[in-house]
C-alpha cells in the first residue's frame, strides 16, 4: 500500500487530499442518495417507515439533505477546489498538515450529522439542522479550509488569479459569513440550544442563509468547478474571459440579497418580500451569463460531445442550471408563488438544481480527476461512464417532471372554490392525486441512485494497478 500511495504522490503538487475527497464524494453521494430514494418510497408507500422514529420521514429527509449538500458536494468542492488551485496557481497547497486536517473534520462533522439527525438533535432550520457543537467543528475546518486555500494563492508562482479561484473564494467567504451569523444560539443542553433570533427576524435571517447556502455553496462553488473542467474536457479557452468576471461580479453582488421570496405570503414586511422578488429577476442575467459562457466554450468542439460522456455531464449540467435559474426568478413572482408556494413543484425546482446541475457537473468533474489522480491515462470503462450519463438524465427528468406535474396539481386543487366559498377539494383529496407522482419520482430517483453505483465501482477497477482500462469505443451514443 505504501507502494501504491509513493507511486500516485504528484512530485509538485498534494493530490492525496485531493483524492480522498474524491472518493469520499462518491461514497456520500451513495449514501446521500440512498437515503433520498427511502425517503421518496416513503411518501409513496408510507408503510416504509416502519413506525420506528429513527426511519421516520422527518428525521430521514434533513440526513438526506444535508448528506447531498454538504457531504456529496462539499466534498466535491474540497476536492475540485484544492486540485484547481494548486494548478492554476502553479504551486503546492500551503500546508498538507491543515488540508489532511480538513478532510478528517468534514468526515468528523458529516458522521456527527449522521449520528444526531435520526435521533431527533435538531435546530429545526432548513440545511442548517446540526446542533452547536457541530457548527462549532464546522467553523473551525472551515476557517482551516479558509487558510489552505487564501494560503495557496498568496504564494502562487502565476501572476493572475485564473476566474475559478474567485468563485471558489467567494463560496468560502460568504458560506462562513452565512454560517457563522445564521447560527448565532444560546446553548441549554449539548444537544439542545435557542436561536438568538425570534420569530419573522429569525426566518428572515434563516432564508438569507437559506437562499444562499444555494447561491454560494451549490451555485458559487460549482461554477468554480464548471470554470476549470469544461474549459479542461473541451481543450478550448473559456469564450469569454471578461464575461466571466462580469458573470462573477454581477452574481456575488445580487445573490445576496434574493433570500426573502422564500417567504412570499408570510408575516414578512411586504417590501422585504417585494425587493427579494425584484433581486431574484435581476438575477437571472447573471446566471444566464454564466450558463452562456460554459456554453459557448465548446465552440469549435461540440462534435466531442459524439464520442466523450465527461463532457456531455458537464454541458448538460449547465442546460440543467441554466433551466433552473430561470424557473427560480419565475418562481419568485409573487402571482407565481402563490400557486407554486408550499407545493411539489418547489421540490422539483430545487432537484432541477441538485440533481441536474450540482450532481452531474460534479460527476463529470470527478470522472475528469479520478484518472489524473490514481496516475491513469483515462477512466476503467468509457461505456460505463456513457450508461451513467443516460441514467443521471433521464432519472433527473422522471424526477423533476412528475414534482412539476404533482405541484401545479396541488396548487390548482388548494385553490379551487365552490360558488358558495367552500373550498372544492380537502388536503387529503390532493395527497391522493399526488401519488402517481410519487411512485415516477421514486423511480427516477432510483435510476439515478443506481447510477452512482456505475460510478464507484468505475472508480474501483480505475485504481487498482493490476487492471488495464477498458479500449474506448470509437464512437459513442449522440447526446
Amino acid at each position: 500500500m505504501s507502494e501504491l500511495n509513493s507511486a500516485l504522490e504528484h512530485p509538485i503538487y498534494n493530490y492525496k487530499v485531493v483524492r480522498q475527497f474524491t472518493v469520499m464524494t462518491v461514497v456520500w453521494g451513495i449514501v446521500g442518495m440512498l437515503v433520498g430514494v427511502l425517503i421518496a418510497a416513503q411518501l409513496a408507500w408510507p408503510a416504509l417507515n416502519f413506525d420506528l422514529p429513527w426511519l421516520s420521514f422527518g428525521r430521514l429527509r434533513p440526513l438526506h439533505t444535508n448528506a447531498v449538500i454538504f457531504a456529496f458536494g462539499g466534498s466535491a468542492l474540497f476536492a475540485s477546489s484544492y486540485y484547481v488551485v494548486q494548478r492554476t496557481c502553479q504551486t503546492r497547497l500551503i500546508s498538507d498538515k491543515l488540508a489532511a486536517v480538513t478532510f478528517w473534520g468534514w468526515q468528523l462533522v458529516i458522521l456527527s450529522a449522521a449520528i444526531t439527525l435520526p435521533l431527533g438533535l435538531t435546530s429545526g432550520k432548513e440545511y442548517a439542522e446540526l446542533e452547536w457543537p457541530i457548527d462549532i467543528l464546522i467553523t473551525v475546518v472551515w476557517v482551516l479550509y479558509a487558510i489552505v486555500f487564501f494560503g495557496t494563492i498568496a504564494k502562487r508562482k502565476a501572476q493572475h488569479i485564473y476566474v475559478a479561484n474567485w468563485f471558489f473564494g467567494a463560496f468560502i467567504i460568504a458560506v462562513a459569513v452565512l454560517h457563522i451569523i445564521n447560527s448565532l444560539v444560546i446553548p441549554v443542553t449539548a444537544s439542545k440550544s435557542y436561536s438568538v433570533y425570534a420569530g419573522t427576524v429569525d426566518a428572515m435571517v434563516q432564508w438569507w442563509y437559506g437562499h444562499n447556502a444555494v447561491g454560494f455553496f451549490l451555485t458559487a462553488g460549482f461554477l468554480g468547478m464548471m470554470y476549470y473542467f469544461v474549459p479542461k474536457q473541451a481543450e478550448r479557452p473559456v469564450y469569454s474571459y471578461r464575461l466571466s468576471i462580469v458573470h462573477f461580479w454581477a452574481l456575488v453582488a445580487v445573490y445576496i440579497w434574493a433570500g426573502p421570496h422564500h417567504l412570499h405570503y408570510t408575516a414578512l414586511p411586504d417590501w422585504a418580500q417585494s425587493l427579494g422578488m425584484v433581486m431574484s429577476l435581476i438575477l437571472l442575467a447573471p446566471s444566464w451569463g454564466g450558463m452562456i459562457n460554459g456554453m459557448m466554450t465548446l465552440s469549435g468542439a461540440w462534435h466531442k460531445l459524439r464520442t466523450d460522456p465527461i463532457l456531455r455531464f458537464l454541458v448538460v449540467s449547465l442546460s440543467f442550471y441554466g433551466m433552473s435559474t430561470f424557473e427560480g426568478p419565475m418562481m419568485s413572482i409573487k402571482t407565481v408563488n402563490s400557486l407554486s408556494h408550499y407545493t411539489d413543484w418547489t421540490i422539483g425546482h430545487v432537484h432541477s438544481g441538485a440533481l441536474g446541475w450540482v450532481a452531474m457537473i460534479s460527476i463529470g468533474a470527478m470522472y475528469h480527476l479520478i484518472p489524473i489522480l490514481f496516475g491513469r491515462e483515462r477512466m476503467y470503462s468509457t461505456s460505463l461512464i456513457n450508461a451513467h450519463f443516460w441514467m443521471s438524465t433521464i432519472g433527473t427528468v422522471l424526477y423533476i417532471t412528475s414534482m412539476w406535474v404533482n405541484g401545479i396539481l396541488q396548487g390548482l386543487m388548494w385553490r379551487a372554490y365552490n360558488q358558495d366559498g367552500t373550498l372544492t377539494y380537502s388536503f387529503v383529496e390532493s395527497v391522493a392525486a399526488s401519488y402517481p407522482g410519487y411512485v415516477v419520482r421514486v423511480f427516477g430517483g432510483a435510476i439515478f441512485f443506481s447510477g452512482m453505483l456505475l460510478m464507484a465501482y468505475n472508480l474501483y477497477m480505475t485504481s487498482r494497478k493490476d487492471i488495464e482500462p477498458q479500449a474506448a469505443p470509437a464512437v459513442a451514443s449522440a447526446a
